[in-house]
């Protein structure tokens, strides 16, 4: 007998076939898959029943194991620190900045609070008088911030970074000069006197007015001195580091001011000066030599002549220096002003934050509303602030999304029928998922695992939206369970249809986040396995403990409860269905072809008498082909939720004693079953597709090209806030970088100057590297040393010429050539150390610029010690530091000729400066020229690797791409793996794990068009869609895998069962994401929300319309296949006899199917629940089990409404 019609010549009125009598045979070599599926799922019907034994145990054990994990998290810490987040785990970069920490400590030399001006009026200059005087008032407001903390005040000359004070053997100078030692403040106010009214620094000599820098000229403070002192040394100090007049000797920029000193350029023409030639080639702190303020540094948006000279720019910059709390507390450690507060390094930080704060809010403060410029001021403190804002959990949105979660619970599960209504299992399971979530949070937080952003702001509903979809699932599982299930085994017998696709999805998640571990960011890595760590959670709340609540719930059905207020009797205890009579046509149809089901409207009206229902039904009867096998695909309802597509259905012959009609409503499974499905599978329909799906592939492949790799500051701060537009303008025009090239130890540093210089010319040369001006020396302490060697030499040549040093004295001479005279009788041995002949054979540096080498260490121990303003100008950091050592010109007892050599070296630096960096394109090109630099002097013996934010948080993106390319492809290979192992059907998991690359470079293509860079937070959300993807995926392919027929009616199959299931899932996941929306950080919005949306609509989009498709085409053969057995009589109705309906034979009709109609009337109690008593309402008579047609069971779709039919 032929076997099932094709899907085009099923009429419109077709009902899929149910599982009763037809025999099943596995095709080919299928036998296996299917008796392991079965194994699995008695293991899982095992489960459950002990479960269900033992309810209240299970529950109060879940709860209490649950609870205490969840109570880990008390000792959760919220990671804040960029370099802990961000530097990739076991790099190269992260090597190298252990081993600054190692040498150098945790932290920088000082910390920067920059102020920016720009005019209200975009692209306007600021090249201005007037434009400099409000840059002016705003800094000097922002510079006398104060605080108060612990009984003292704190201003900026406190806490400012000083570079370079001398030490000078005069007690009261020593502490003038401490007093009045300049803060590093780099600010184009510095090219005018008003640069002194921003150093606090104050002094008080008798019969003069208080020192400042605004009357402070170090020239003629020195001669009046000169005759209570001798300030020689400290004279040719100020001299070598061109200090000049300091501020007084520079033009004021408002001559008007009655502070301007007499020897400003312009005091006396009262002239104001023309700003941009003054500002043209940067500006100098109050030395000359070593403070050089270049004009990127101060100005930004500059525009030129021809001839290069400086016509405009659109903003002023101004940066203040801190001491690091390290260093404030070094600073203050024993002083008279900390001894009584407990001074610490931790106190020392809250300080200076304290003061950021301050600094901050007076400078954002200092202009009024009206004013023609606007100021950004930004801080370390406000980074951190930002940072642990974007970190902290919001817990209104986190009640917000989890209230909504349970509004749609109970508007999902909630019924009018009492016996159907799961409203509270409902709302138990969301709760339950969420003390899942907690839980799991919990065990991170107790194996150390830190939190960061991610965690508090994304992770809470991700996994709410995908652990809910597993309490749907069981839920309304539960309540289909095939009739005639006894009640001990309701529970295992609802794991036994679900585990097995609750675990592979739940496996599958699992898998996915592990697998965006790999990536080696430390924030993303903690974020993928706390996300894998809560996935298991919710798996094993869902499977363990939410079956335990099931069971409660049963026991209320049993005792006739309402659902969400169980202290009430139930009203719903009976109901009476009656069948309007009708006359049963005198047509046959074959026996074993088809069935009859009824499809009703009903219309009901409480009886006031018997407080009954009563239901009049009109039917409709339409056939039913055969019935399936036990392991088809009609043995999932349609009502059922997610997933519920590995189930195997009890045995035929076991009957439910009557089923009810089923109700004429509308819902999804009708939906897909008469519509969708019908509409999708049609051949034109499937062109569409196919051609659809490739064009928007093309398009995305497209998009893709669009992604740029990066990930700003400004893209994680709100928009909108004053934050986010310091850091935008910022960008714009000072995208500057302060670099360093660090030399390691390992090689000699005193036979390896050759190496040294070329490095650093070749660094130099770099495209992204700020040149220097022709006219301004390198800034490197090697240049520095060799030049203070050169200068000391020249000194000892002119005393040596003079005679004012001779072999035996250098007392009479100056002081650098009395340094040079002690350096050169240094032999470098310490059996013999000193050599007088050699004051006239050896230079100090040779022809060719070199240092010889048995006094490069000596040399350096003088010069750390003899030229503090030029060691801090290099930022040389050394380590080991050279020996402290105090040169002594009159010392007659020959001890000060022995000089202490330094130790070798094992870390120094050469500062650089990286500007034009805009993209991250600039950034991998000056990372990739500054590797290739320190790969060609590791060849010529130089250990040497460069240091700065931009190697810290750029350099992942050398190996980003590779890094999610290598992930892909792994989790592609474990996703095949898992699915063809639990499937047992390598073709199907070959073309799951190809809509899943679909998916995954479709949302690849949407962030290209919706302008989302690629860093490691989508790298992790790419890589987790694989995971995510199989939930819309697996249950199609599943239940096309285990239907029977043609592939047409496989797949119209597959979409019936699964189509509302899949669309639960997804509305759930997106309900979860929905509270994203809401966030403040528009980087939350953009990069999660948008694109794990974007991820869902996809899945949808494939899981429901592409790979129903695809199956069709090239499916896989089903598991089991459909053996008809032709009768040689055929039945015809007659009387009933003795309980049962006769059927005699008329061959003139078709044995495909046929219509009927039925004349009865029949009243009847509803069936029981299964574990239910029962309770008679009525002596009416009932039809027994005999005396009734063939029940199906609840995946039969006999108990489903037929499609209308159509003209």
């Amino acid at each position: 007998m032929a076997g099932p019609l094709p899907l085009r010549e099923l009429p419109p009125e077709y009902v899929h076939p149910a599982p009763t009598t037809a025999s099943q045979i596995p095709t080919g070599n299928l036998k296996a898959p299917l008796w392991l599926r079965a194994y699995f799922q008695g293991l899982l019907f095992s489960l459950g029943c002990s479960i269900q034994k033992h309810c209240g145990k299970v529950l109060f054990l879940g709860l209490l194991a649950f609870g205490a994990l969840a109570l880990g998290l008390r000792v959760a810490v919220i990671e804040t620190d960029l370099e802990h987040l961000w530097v990739e785990v076991g790099s190269r970069v992260s090597q190298e900045l252990h081993y600054t920490k190692e040498k150098l400590g945790e932290e920088a030399a000082y910390t920067s609070q920059m102020l920016i001006q720009t005019a209200r009026q975009e692209g306007k200059n600021v090249l201005t008088s007037e434009a400099l005087g409000l840059h002016l008032q705003a800094a000097f407001t922002a510079s006398k911030a104060q605080v108060s903390l612990y009984g003292k005040s704190w201003d900026l000359n406190k806490i400012c970074y000083k570079s370079g004070v001398p030490l000078i053997e005069n007690g009261m100078i020593q502490r003038m000069i401490e007093k009045l030692f300049p803060c590093v403040i780099l600010t184009p106010l510095d090219c005018f006197w008003e640069g002194a009214k921003l150093q606090g620094g104050s002094a008080y000599l008798p019969g003069r007015p208080d020192i400042q820098w605004t009357n402070l000229d170090p020239e003629q403070l020195l001669e009046e001195l000169g005759p209570f002192a001798s300030l020689e040394g400290f004279r040719e100090l100020l001299d070598k580091a061109q200090v000049g007049q300091a501020y007084v000797g520079r033009p004021c920029l408002d001559p008007e001011d009655l502070q301007c000193p007499a020897t400003a350029p312009n005091h006396h023409s009262r002239q104001a000066p023309n700003v941009a030639q003054e500002l043209s080639g940067g500006c100098h702190g109050f030395s000359h030599k070593f403070m050089h303020w270049q004009e990127e540094l101060l100005l930004g948006g500059m525009a030129r002549d021809p001839q290069g000279q400086l016509l405009r720019a659109e903003a002023l910059q101004s940066t203040f220096l801190l001491m690091s709390p390290h260093q404030l507390y070094e600073h203050f450690r024993g002083d008279y002003q900390t001894h009584d507060i407990g001074w610490s390094e931790e106190l020392a930080g809250i300080v200076l934050q304290a003061w950021q704060r301050r600094f901050v809010q007076l400078a954002q403060e200092a202009l009024p509303e009206n004013s023609s410029q606007q100021i950004h001021a930004f801080s370390s403190a406000t980074l951190d602030d930002v940072l642990h804002a974007f970190s902290e959990v919001s817990t209104v949105r986190v009640v917000g999304g989890y209230l909504l979660m349970l509004a749609y619970a109970c508007v999902t599960m909630l019924r009018w029928d009492c016996g159907q209504s799961q409203g509270a299992v409902g709302l138990t399971g969301v709760l339950l998922v969420a003390l899942a979530v907690a839980s799991g949070l919990g065990l991170c937080a107790m194996f150390g695992i830190a939190f960061n952003a991610a965690t508090t702001q994304v992770l809470p509903f991700l996994a709410l939206g995908i652990g809910v979809d597993d309490v749907f699932l069981l839920a309304h599982a539960f309540t289909k369970a095939p009739p005639g299930t006894p009640p001990q085994e309701r529970v295992g017998e609802c794991l036994r249809r679900t585990g097995t696709s609750i675990t592979l999805t739940s496996v599958s998640n699992m898998v996915a986040f592990f697998t965006a571990a790999l990536v080696p960011i430390p924030a993303l890595r903690a974020f993928s396995l706390q996300a894998a760590v809560v996935v298991s959670c919710n798996f094993a709340a869902v499977v363990l403990i939410f079956p335990a609540v099931l069971s409660l719930d049963l026991c209320r059905r049993h005792h006739q409860r309402l659902d969400m207020f169980c202290c009430f009797s139930s009203p719903c205890s009976a109901q009476v269905i009656q069948i309007l009579p009708q006359e049963l046509g005198e047509r046959t149809i074959p026996m074993g072809i088809a069935h009859l089901i009824t499809t009703v409207q009903a219309f009901t009206h409480c009886e006031a008498s018997s407080q009954h229902v009563v239901a009049v039904l009109p039917p409709q009867a339409h056939l039913m082909p055969p019935a399936s096998a036990p392991l088809a695909s009609e043995l999932f309802s349609p009502r059922e939720s997610t997933r519920d597509l590995l189930s195997q259905e009890e045995d035929s012959r076991q009957k439910a004693p009557l089923q009810p009609p089923p109700r004429a409503c509308w819902d999804l499974a009708r939906f897909a079953r008469c519509h969708f499905a019908p509409l999708l599978l049609q051949s034109h329909t499937k062109g569409l597709v196919l051609v659809f799906s490739g064009a928007l592939l093309g398009l995305s492949l497209y998009g893709a090209t669009l992604v740029q790799d990066g990930l700003a500051l400004a893209d994680v701060v709100p928009r909108g806030t004053k934050e986010h537009a310091f850091l935008s303008t910022q960008l714009r025009y000072f995208s500057l970088y302060e670099v360093a090239l660090v030399t390691q130890g390992g090689f000699d540093y005193a036979h390896s100057q050759r190496a040294l210089f070329d490095l650093h010319q070749r660094f130099s040369s770099l495209k992204a590297v700020l040149p220097s001006p022709a006219t301004w020396e390198p800034r490197t302490w090697l240049h520095y040393y060799r030049n203070w060697l050169q200068g000391i030499q020249a000194a000892f040549d002119l005393d040596w010429a003079s005679g004012r040093i001779t072999h035996h004295s250098c007392h009479n001479g100056s002081e650098d050539g009395a340094l040079a005279y002690k350096l050169l009788i240094q032999t470098g041995n310490a059996q013999e150390p000193l050599d007088f002949s050699q004051l006239t054979t050896r230079k100090l540096v040779d022809e060719e610029g070199l240092i010889p080498p048995e006094l490069f260490y000596v040399g350096l121990t003088v010069w750390v010690s003899s030229d503090p303003l030029g060691l801090a100008a290099s930022q040389a950091n050394f380590y080991p530091p050279p020996p402290e050592w105090l040169h002594d010109r009159f010392d007659t007892t020959g001890e000060n000729l022995r000089i202490p050599a330094a130790q070798p070296l094992e870390f120094a630096q050469f500062p650089f400066l990286l500007h034009g960096l805009q993209e991250t394109a600039d950034f991998l090109e000056a990372i990739e020229g500054a590797r290739a630099a320190c790969a060609e002097a590791g060849q010529a013996g130089v250990h040497a690797y460069p240091s700065g934010s931009p190697f810290l948080f750029w350099e992942q993106y050398l190996g980003l791409r590779r890094c999610f390319l290598q992930a892909m492809c792994i989790l592609l290979v474990c996703t095949f793996l898992a699915c063809a192992l639990l499937l047992l059907s390598p073709w199907t998991a070959a073309l799951i794990v190809v809509v899943l690359a679909m998916v995954t470079v479709e949302l690849f293509g949407v962030m290209g068009f919706l302008g989302i860079k690629l860093s490691a937070i989508p790298v992790v959300i790419l890589v987790a869609s694989v995971g995510i993807g199989v939930e819309f995926t697996v249950h199609v392919a599943l239940g096309f895998l285990t239907s029977q027929g043609s592939r047409n009616l496989r797949a119209a199959q597959a979409l019936e069962h699964t189509f509302a299931p899949v669309t639960d899932g997804a509305v759930s996941t997106l309900l979860g994401l929905l509270m994203l929306a809401s966030s403040n950080f528009d980087f939350i919005v953009r990069y999660f929300f948008m694109v794990l949306t974007a991820l869902t609509l996809l899945g949808l989009l494939h899981g429901l319309v592409l790979l129903p498709v695809l199956l069709s085409i090239v499916g896989p053969p089903p598991e089991v296949v459909q053996m008809y057995k032709e009768s040689p009589q055929v039945p015809t109705p007659a009387a009933a006899q003795e309980g049962r309906l006769r059927w005699g034979a008329s061959p003139s009709l078709p044995q495909s199917f046929a219509r009927v109609t039925a004349s009865m009337t029949v009243a009847f109690h509803p069936p029981p629940l299964p574990g239910a008593y029962i309770h008679p309402s009525s002596d009416e008579p009932t039809w027994s089990s005999a005396a009734t047609p063939t029940a199906n069971t609840s995946g039969n779709p006999s108990t489903r409404g037929s499609c209308p039919a159509t003209a």
